[in-house]
Protein backbone atom coordinates (compact mmCIF):
# COMPACT_ATOMS: atom_id res chain seq x y z
CA UNK A 1 0.00 0.00 0.00
CA UNK A 2 1.61 3.51 -0.95
CA UNK A 3 1.01 5.99 1.81
CA UNK A 4 1.60 9.70 0.87
CA UNK A 5 2.14 12.67 2.96
CA UNK A 6 2.42 16.34 2.29
CA UNK A 7 5.64 16.43 1.02
CA UNK A 8 5.42 13.48 -1.30
CA UNK A 9 1.61 13.76 -2.14
CA UNK A 10 0.36 17.02 -2.63
CA UNK A 11 -2.67 16.00 -5.17
CA UNK A 12 -5.75 14.31 -5.38
CA UNK A 13 -8.01 12.87 -7.87
CA UNK A 14 -12.05 13.21 -7.95
CA UNK A 15 -13.94 10.30 -9.67
CA UNK A 16 -17.04 12.41 -10.40
CA UNK A 17 -19.88 10.63 -10.06
CA UNK A 18 -19.05 6.76 -9.34
CA UNK A 19 -20.47 4.52 -12.13
CA UNK A 20 -21.87 6.98 -14.58
CA UNK A 21 -18.51 8.49 -15.95
CA UNK A 22 -19.51 7.68 -19.29
CA UNK A 23 -22.60 10.06 -18.53
CA UNK A 24 -20.48 12.93 -17.50
CA UNK A 25 -21.52 15.30 -20.34
CA UNK A 26 -24.79 14.94 -19.88
CA UNK A 27 -24.78 15.38 -16.59
CA UNK A 28 -23.47 18.71 -17.19
CA UNK A 29 -26.59 20.03 -18.92
CA UNK A 30 -28.51 20.30 -15.21
CA UNK A 31 -25.16 21.51 -13.49
CA UNK A 32 -25.01 23.97 -16.45
CA UNK A 33 -28.53 25.14 -15.91
CA UNK A 34 -28.39 24.90 -12.08
CA UNK A 35 -25.16 27.53 -12.17
CA UNK A 36 -26.68 29.87 -14.57
CA UNK A 37 -30.09 29.71 -12.99
CA UNK A 38 -28.24 30.96 -9.57
CA UNK A 39 -25.97 33.68 -10.79
CA UNK A 40 -28.87 35.24 -12.51
CA UNK A 41 -31.20 34.48 -9.85
CA UNK A 42 -29.30 35.59 -6.70
CA UNK A 43 -27.47 37.98 -8.91
CA UNK A 44 -30.84 40.01 -9.69
CA UNK A 45 -32.63 39.92 -6.03
CA UNK A 46 -28.73 40.79 -4.97
CA UNK A 47 -28.40 43.85 -7.24
CA UNK A 48 -32.14 45.20 -6.62
CA UNK A 49 -31.38 45.22 -2.87
CA UNK A 50 -28.39 47.27 -3.18
CA UNK A 51 -29.32 49.50 -5.47
CA UNK A 52 -33.10 50.02 -4.22
CA UNK A 53 -33.34 52.40 -0.94
CA UNK A 54 -36.83 51.14 -0.28
CA UNK A 55 -35.15 47.50 0.32
CA UNK A 56 -32.62 48.29 2.96
CA UNK A 57 -34.98 46.79 5.56
CA UNK A 58 -33.66 44.58 8.03
CA UNK A 59 -35.58 41.49 6.08
CA UNK A 60 -33.93 42.20 2.85
CA UNK A 61 -30.06 42.78 4.13
CA UNK A 62 -30.48 39.24 5.39
CA UNK A 63 -31.57 38.11 2.36
CA UNK A 64 -29.21 39.98 0.52
CA UNK A 65 -27.08 38.03 2.90
CA UNK A 66 -28.04 34.93 2.03
CA UNK A 67 -27.64 35.00 -1.36
CA UNK A 68 -24.07 36.10 -1.06
CA UNK A 69 -23.73 32.89 1.13
CA UNK A 70 -25.76 30.94 -2.05
CA UNK A 71 -23.14 32.53 -4.72
CA UNK A 72 -20.08 31.69 -2.76
CA UNK A 73 -21.10 27.86 -2.17
CA UNK A 74 -22.21 27.51 -5.84
CA UNK A 75 -18.75 28.98 -7.50
CA UNK A 76 -16.98 26.76 -5.01
CA UNK A 77 -18.02 23.45 -6.39
CA UNK A 78 -19.54 24.11 -10.08
CA UNK A 79 -16.95 25.52 -11.74
CA UNK A 80 -14.58 22.29 -10.91
CA UNK A 81 -17.56 19.55 -11.76
CA UNK A 82 -17.57 21.31 -14.88
CA UNK A 83 -14.09 21.18 -15.64
CA UNK A 84 -14.35 17.57 -14.62
CA UNK A 85 -17.89 16.80 -16.86
CA UNK A 86 -16.09 18.81 -19.86
CA UNK A 87 -12.73 18.24 -19.79
CA UNK A 88 -12.21 14.98 -17.32
CA UNK A 89 -9.93 17.22 -15.43
CA UNK A 90 -10.11 15.33 -12.22
CA UNK A 91 -6.82 16.50 -10.39
CA UNK A 92 -7.18 18.95 -7.31
CA UNK A 93 -4.23 20.16 -5.83
CA UNK A 94 -4.60 19.26 -1.68
CA UNK A 95 -4.53 22.61 -0.55
CA UNK A 96 -7.34 23.84 -3.17
CA UNK A 97 -8.76 20.50 -1.60
CA UNK A 98 -8.94 21.50 1.16
CA UNK A 99 -9.73 25.41 0.45
CA UNK A 100 -12.96 24.43 -1.51
CA UNK A 101 -14.05 22.19 1.63
CA UNK A 102 -14.15 25.13 3.37
CA UNK A 103 -15.74 27.54 1.59
CA UNK A 104 -18.44 25.29 0.63
CA UNK A 105 -19.18 23.88 4.33
CA UNK A 106 -18.22 27.15 5.86
CA UNK A 107 -20.94 28.65 3.22
CA UNK A 108 -23.36 26.23 4.34
CA UNK A 109 -23.07 26.82 7.85
CA UNK A 110 -23.10 30.71 7.49
CA UNK A 111 -27.00 30.10 5.38
CA UNK A 112 -27.88 27.82 8.40
CA UNK A 113 -27.24 30.63 10.51
CA UNK A 114 -28.88 33.55 8.11
CA UNK A 115 -31.93 31.23 8.55
CA UNK A 116 -31.89 31.79 12.32
CA UNK A 117 -31.60 35.29 11.88
CA UNK A 118 -34.62 36.00 9.46
CA UNK A 119 -36.62 33.57 11.69
CA UNK A 120 -35.99 36.10 14.39
CA UNK A 121 -36.73 38.68 11.96
CA UNK A 122 -40.46 37.00 11.20
CA UNK A 123 -41.04 36.54 15.35
CA UNK A 124 -40.16 40.37 15.39
CA UNK A 125 -42.52 41.26 12.74
CA UNK A 126 -45.22 39.13 13.98
CA UNK A 127 -44.83 39.68 17.62
CA UNK A 128 -43.45 42.59 17.91
CA UNK A 129 -44.73 44.60 14.84
CA UNK A 130 -44.65 48.06 16.39
CA UNK A 131 -40.97 47.82 17.70
CA UNK A 132 -39.93 46.63 14.78
CA UNK A 133 -37.89 48.80 13.67
CA UNK A 134 -36.65 49.34 16.97
CA UNK A 135 -35.47 45.87 18.01
CA UNK A 136 -34.17 45.30 14.12
CA UNK A 137 -31.77 48.24 13.80
CA UNK A 138 -29.46 48.10 10.87
CA UNK A 139 -26.51 47.92 13.25
CA UNK A 140 -27.93 44.29 14.42
CA UNK A 141 -28.37 43.20 11.04
CA UNK A 142 -24.63 43.82 10.44
CA UNK A 143 -24.07 42.16 13.51
CA UNK A 144 -26.21 38.78 13.45
CA UNK A 145 -24.08 39.08 9.63
CA UNK A 146 -20.79 39.17 11.47
CA UNK A 147 -22.03 36.44 14.02
CA UNK A 148 -22.88 34.07 10.64
CA UNK A 149 -19.90 35.02 9.02
CA UNK A 150 -17.89 34.17 12.16
CA UNK A 151 -19.59 30.97 12.99
CA UNK A 152 -18.83 29.53 9.63
CA UNK A 153 -15.19 30.19 10.25
CA UNK A 154 -14.67 28.96 13.50
CA UNK A 155 -16.50 26.03 12.84
CA UNK A 156 -15.09 25.07 9.58
CA UNK A 157 -11.64 26.25 9.45
CA UNK A 158 -10.71 22.81 12.16
CA UNK A 159 -11.57 20.69 9.44
CA UNK A 160 -9.24 21.01 6.85
CA UNK A 161 -6.48 21.90 9.89
CA UNK A 162 -7.07 17.99 11.24
CA UNK A 163 -7.00 17.03 7.51
CA UNK A 164 -3.18 18.35 7.78
CA UNK A 165 -1.86 15.71 10.42
CA UNK A 166 -3.03 12.94 8.55
CA UNK A 167 -1.35 10.15 6.58
CA UNK A 168 -3.29 9.51 3.09
CA UNK A 169 -2.88 5.80 1.34
CA UNK A 170 -5.11 7.01 -1.57
CA UNK A 171 -5.65 9.75 -3.66
CA UNK A 172 -8.76 8.74 -5.81
CA UNK A 173 -11.52 10.54 -3.81
CA UNK A 174 -15.16 8.97 -5.16
CA UNK A 175 -17.13 12.04 -5.50
CA UNK A 176 -17.79 15.58 -7.48
CA UNK A 177 -15.80 17.48 -5.02
CA UNK A 178 -13.61 17.86 -1.54
CA UNK A 179 -16.24 16.86 0.83
CA UNK A 180 -15.22 16.63 4.36
CA UNK A 181 -15.93 13.13 5.01
CA UNK A 182 -15.13 11.94 1.48
CA UNK A 183 -11.31 13.35 1.94
CA UNK A 184 -11.17 11.46 5.80
CA UNK A 185 -11.68 8.11 4.06
CA UNK A 186 -8.32 8.58 2.25
CA UNK A 187 -6.29 8.60 5.00
CA UNK A 188 -4.80 5.37 6.46
CA UNK A 189 -3.85 7.35 10.14
CA UNK A 190 -6.29 7.65 13.00
CA UNK A 191 -9.41 9.06 11.61
CA UNK A 192 -11.22 9.68 14.69
CA UNK A 193 -10.84 12.83 15.79
CA UNK A 194 -11.54 14.37 12.10
CA UNK A 195 -15.18 12.25 12.45
CA UNK A 196 -15.96 13.20 15.68
CA UNK A 197 -15.54 16.49 15.16
CA UNK A 198 -17.72 16.24 11.91
CA UNK A 199 -20.52 14.74 13.48
CA UNK A 200 -20.00 17.61 16.16
CA UNK A 201 -20.93 20.09 13.80
CA UNK A 202 -23.65 18.53 11.75
CA UNK A 203 -25.66 18.31 15.57
CA UNK A 204 -24.49 21.92 16.23
CA UNK A 205 -25.72 23.44 12.81
CA UNK A 206 -28.70 21.52 12.50
CA UNK A 207 -29.69 20.36 15.63
CA UNK A 208 -28.89 23.80 17.41
CA UNK A 209 -30.23 25.88 14.33
CA UNK A 210 -33.31 23.87 13.77
CA UNK A 211 -33.98 24.23 17.21
CA UNK A 212 -34.27 27.87 17.08
CA UNK A 213 -35.75 28.03 14.40
CA UNK A 214 -38.72 25.90 16.06
CA UNK A 215 -38.53 28.17 19.18
CA UNK A 216 -39.17 31.05 16.84
CA UNK A 217 -42.21 29.61 15.13
CA UNK A 218 -43.70 28.03 18.55
CA UNK A 219 -43.71 32.01 19.42
CA UNK A 220 -45.46 32.99 16.63
CA UNK A 221 -47.47 30.81 15.73
CA UNK A 222 -48.87 31.28 19.52
CA UNK A 223 -49.37 35.19 18.48
CA UNK A 224 -51.14 34.23 15.17
CA UNK A 225 -53.82 32.32 17.69
CA UNK A 226 -54.05 35.11 19.51
CA UNK A 227 -55.56 37.03 16.65
CA UNK A 228 -58.94 37.52 15.98
CA UNK A 229 -59.35 39.06 12.61
CA UNK A 230 -58.86 36.06 9.51
CA UNK A 231 -57.42 38.49 7.56
CA UNK A 232 -54.50 39.77 10.32
CA UNK A 233 -53.94 35.80 10.58
CA UNK A 234 -53.36 35.28 6.73
CA UNK A 235 -51.61 38.27 6.76
CA UNK A 236 -48.96 36.91 9.83
CA UNK A 237 -49.02 33.51 8.13
CA UNK A 238 -48.00 35.09 4.59
CA UNK A 239 -44.99 37.42 6.14
CA UNK A 240 -43.55 33.72 7.09
CA UNK A 241 -44.02 31.70 4.07
CA UNK A 242 -41.12 32.61 2.16
CA UNK A 243 -38.92 31.87 5.28
CA UNK A 244 -41.09 28.53 5.73
CA UNK A 245 -40.28 27.56 2.24
CA UNK A 246 -36.90 28.21 2.18
CA UNK A 247 -36.45 26.23 5.25
CA UNK A 248 -37.91 23.47 3.70
CA UNK A 249 -35.83 23.37 0.63
CA UNK A 250 -32.55 23.63 2.77
CA UNK A 251 -32.70 21.22 5.62
CA UNK A 252 -34.75 18.35 3.84
CA UNK A 253 -32.70 17.41 1.18
CA UNK A 254 -29.26 18.31 3.76
CA UNK A 255 -31.08 15.66 5.97
CA UNK A 256 -32.31 12.87 3.42
CA UNK A 257 -28.79 13.02 2.13
CA UNK A 258 -27.12 12.44 5.43
CA UNK A 259 -29.46 9.37 5.74
CA UNK A 260 -29.19 8.13 2.99
CA UNK A 261 -25.86 8.18 3.26
CA UNK A 262 -25.72 6.47 7.29
CA UNK A 263 -28.31 3.68 6.13
CA UNK A 264 -29.00 3.52 2.65
CA UNK A 265 -26.11 0.68 2.02
CA UNK A 266 -28.13 -0.81 -0.79
CA UNK A 267 -28.32 3.12 -2.61
CA UNK A 268 -25.94 3.29 -5.43
CA UNK A 269 -22.96 5.70 -4.89
CA UNK A 270 -23.74 7.08 -7.49
CA UNK A 271 -27.11 8.20 -6.24
CA UNK A 272 -25.66 9.30 -3.19
CA UNK A 273 -22.99 12.02 -5.03
CA UNK A 274 -25.63 12.54 -6.88
CA UNK A 275 -27.78 13.29 -3.38
CA UNK A 276 -24.95 15.56 -2.16
CA UNK A 277 -24.40 17.69 -4.85
CA UNK A 278 -28.35 18.64 -5.19
CA UNK A 279 -28.88 19.32 -0.95
CA UNK A 280 -26.00 22.08 -1.96
CA UNK A 281 -27.62 23.65 -5.07
CA UNK A 282 -31.31 23.37 -4.51
CA UNK A 283 -31.40 25.91 -1.92
CA UNK A 284 -29.49 28.36 -4.13
CA UNK A 285 -31.87 27.74 -6.94
CA UNK A 286 -35.10 28.07 -5.29
CA UNK A 287 -34.32 30.58 -2.74
CA UNK A 288 -34.75 33.44 -5.34
CA UNK A 289 -37.53 32.16 -7.29
CA UNK A 290 -39.33 31.52 -3.87
CA UNK A 291 -38.52 35.18 -2.44
CA UNK A 292 -39.12 36.89 -5.98
CA UNK A 293 -43.25 35.30 -5.83
CA UNK A 294 -43.91 35.69 -2.30
CA UNK A 295 -42.28 39.00 -1.60
CA UNK A 296 -44.16 41.69 -3.52
CA UNK A 297 -41.34 44.24 -3.28
CA UNK A 298 -39.17 42.66 -5.12
CA UNK A 299 -41.95 41.82 -7.63
CA UNK A 300 -42.63 45.16 -8.21
CA UNK A 301 -39.41 45.99 -8.70
CA UNK A 302 -38.31 43.57 -11.28
CA UNK A 303 -41.58 44.27 -13.41
CA UNK A 304 -40.48 48.39 -12.74
CA UNK A 305 -36.93 47.08 -14.68
CA UNK A 306 -38.52 45.26 -16.58
CA UNK A 307 -40.85 47.79 -18.19
CA UNK A 308 -37.69 50.24 -18.48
Amino acid sequence: MLIFNHSSFMTFTLLGVPGLESQHLWLSVPFTSMLLAILIGNGAILFLVITEPTLHTPMYLLLALLMVADLISTLALVPKVLCLFWFDDRVIAIYACFTQMFFIHGASVVRSALLVAMAFDRFVAVCEPLRYNTILSHSLVGRLGLVALAKGVILILPMPLLLQRLTFCHRVIPHTYCDHMAVVKMACSNTRPNRIYGLFVILLVVGLDLLLIGFSYVFILQSVVRLNSRDATFKALNTCSAHLFVILITYVPALFSSITHRIGHHIPPHAHIILANLYLLIPSVFNPIIYGIKMKEIRDRVAKCLCR
